[in-house]
């Protein structure tokens, strides 16, 4: 082969080379958009201390998952699930354990109720700057795995006029990235009750279930149920709010994010 050859053969796998770093480059920060698969999401909250029983889900069918002590009859339990570390209902703090019973890595299935609604929108998926995007909870949907404790939650959420909980992620901070692991803190805007109120929750996103899977938590006094958020009705229950037992509430989304088609 002559010099010349070489020489053009060269520059061509250059110039290959280069197309392929700048079109990965533009891929890198394309802008890109998910959206919640409702069947394989939830959302949760839970009280802490959990008096062995103050938590809900909007997936009881999980295999994962148990309802607290007390609970209605019916339940398929599985064995594998012990119930929390207390003696019997006394208030024993855990704020470690959020949720107490999360679902596994590779344990997502699509069994939930059809309660989690949303997107997720960024124009850089290389340094995830700009994204913003929608969490939607119905509120109906929570659930203890007690009856009458779930109609009373439901009668304090007051659901026929605050059907939904939202949840408005204006950025994301700290990002850092280990492996397949995203981790960050999204800060935003919480709705409950029609009240809004700043948030920041702790986010970790990874793959998982076909999509993106994102687990993210956050937490306020439980006296904030009240006082800011205007669920009155809890003065009046002799609930262990007004006791002054319950100290913090949880709430938090296990979710599912698959690329958006072109009709969605």
């Amino acid at each position: 082969m002559s010099p010349r050859f070489l020489e053009r053969l060269a520059s061509g796998r250059c110039a290959v080379l280069l197309g392929c770093l700048l079109l990965s480059g533009v891929a890198a920060h394309a802008q890109a958009r998910w959206v919640v698969d409702p069947k394989t999401s939830l959302a949760w909250w839970q009280v802490d201390p959990n008096l062995a029983h103050l938590w809900a889900t909007t997936c009881p069918g999980d295999s994962s998952w148990r309802p607290g002590e007390g609970r209605s009859g019916g339940w398929s339990i599985n064995p594998a699930l012990k119930p929390p570390r207390q003696e019997g209902f006394k208030p024993i703090s855990d704020t470690i354990h959020m949720p107490l019973y999360p679902r596994p890595a590779g344990g997502v299935y699509p069994i939930c109720v059809e309660a989690v609604q949303g997107e997720v929108a960024t124009p850089d998926t290389l340094h995830w700057r700009g994204v913003r995007g929608k969490i939607s909870v119905l509120g109906e949907a929570l659930v203890t795995g007690e009856r009458m404790r779930d109609v009373l939650m439901h009668e304090i959420m007051q659901t026929p006029s605050f059907p939904e909980i939202h949840f408005t992620l204006d950025s994301l901070t700290n990002v850092t990235r280990q492996a397949d692991t995203l981790a960050a803190m999204a800060v935003g805007t919480l709705e409950l009750h029609g009240v809004k109120v700043p948030v920041a929750a702790a986010v970790r996103a990874f793959p998982d279930g076909g999509g993106l899977r994102v687990l993210g938590k956050f937490h306020f006094p439980a006296s904030a149920l009240k006082n800011e958020f205007g669920y009155t009705r809890l003065r009046y229950m002799g609930l262990g709010l007004n006791t002054r037992i319950w100290k913090w509430f949880f709430m938090g989304i296990d979710v599912v994010l698959k690329r958006a088609t072109a009709g969605e």
